[in-house]
């Protein structure tokens, strides 16, 4: 209390302007703490602000991995030749060239699987100089370097249940076998091999069971509705089921494979995936799942004519958490030089 007593003592003896300076100095001083104060807090505000502003973008970035390390893509492609005058092309420019024009395509996925239209051999080629419509223009045998252009291609997966897979015998399905297993490239459909008709596999811990149909084989309904059971049996998250089958250029499915498909779902694969025409064909969805008659063509050469010269890529979503598999139509196109472009 003694304090403001001299205070006011002091400010009486002094002169009017001498009074006015303290005064300014005074509402100085009170001005400065006040801005100080206010400053101060908006500082602690946008603190906070931006403590909250990277919790939610942490949270989402946190949702998107969660959501990213619970789906996969996978990419499914067609009927693939390396013989003839595919492998005259790749012989000169090299194994990577019928490739290069959908690199980015094959690598934005998890997985690429397509159908090997024949064996992996290191026997001479004799299709190279036949003519079209002579025996020897459908035999075929693959260089043993195109297993190494498909697995740097991310073609990790193929399907060998077609009908020429034994255009060199038993010692051609054992030297295929071989030659992807040296460059870590799977395979399903093996028409020798009870263990290796379907094969699992396990992408960001989902675990895809694909199983073959292969209609060149003796008692192949029955063989593929067991292999859908035994996958089923395994507590596999998806069924997929890869087909050869069909007449090749027919545009439409015939009304008896569209009865087969409907059977291989009920029986429970969750995604069907058709080869072996040449040509694009139709899809259907059949109890919320996707069947696909054919993707047509994706590395070949048959360029005489533009359905031949159209074939379908087709990237399948698969999501744990919803058990749904979302689908996505990707055309391609067949240049007569030997690539393949994406439309």
């Amino acid at each position: 209390m003694i304090l403001p007593h001299i205070l006011s003592w002091f400010f009486a003896k002094m002169n009017n302007k001498m009074q006015k300076v303290i005064l300014v100095l005074i509402l100085l001083a009170s001005f400065i703490m006040a801005s100080l104060f206010f400053v101060g807090k908006k500082t602690i505000s946008s603190e906070s602000s931006d403590l909250v502003i990277k919790s939610e973008q942490t949270t989402f970035k946190m949702a998107i991995a969660s959501k990213s390390e619970n789906s996969i893509k996978i990419l499914f492609v067609g009927d693939m030749i390396f013989d003839r005058y595919i492998r005259q092309v790749s012989d000169r420019r090299g194994y990577d060239f019928p490739f290069k024009k959908v690199e980015s395509l094959l690598k934005g996925n998890d997985l690429v699987v397509g159908n090997l239209e024949g064996p992996i051999t290191d026997n001479k080629s004799i299709s190279i100089d036949s003519e079209i419509g002579e025996k020897n223009n459908y035999i075929f045998t693959f260089d043993p370097k195109i297993s190494e252009a498909l697995a740097s291609k991310n073609i990790k997966l193929v399907n060998i249940g077609n009908n020429h897979i034994s255009n060199f015998g038993s010692s051609g399905i054992e030297s295929t076998r071989k030659h992807l297993a040296q460059s870590g490239v799977d395979f399903f459909g093996d028409p020798e091999k009870v263990d290796k008709r379907l094969v699992i596999e396990n992408i960001k811990n989902i675990k895809i069971a694909f199983v073959n149909y292969n209609q060149f084989v003796a008692g192949a309904e029955q063989k593929t509705i067991n292999d859908i059971n035994n996958a089923k049996s395994l507590n596999v998250d998806f069924i997929v089921l890869y087909t050869h089958w069909g007449k090749e250029f027919m545009t439409e499915p015939e009304d008896k494979l569209k009865i087969l498909a409907h059977k291989f779902i009920d029986s429970g694969a969750d995604l069907v995936i058709g080869s072996h025409p040449h040509v694009v064909q139709s899809k259907e969805e059949y109890k919320g799942r996707m069947i696909y008659y054919s993707l047509g063509n994706f590395i070949f050469d048959q360029y005489f004519d533009s359905n031949t010269q159209k074939g379908l890529a087709v990237q399948a979503t698969m999501d744990l958490n919803s058990k749904k598999i979302i689908t996505r139509d990707l055309p391609i196109i067949l240049d007569n030089n030997g690539q393949t472009l994406q439309d």
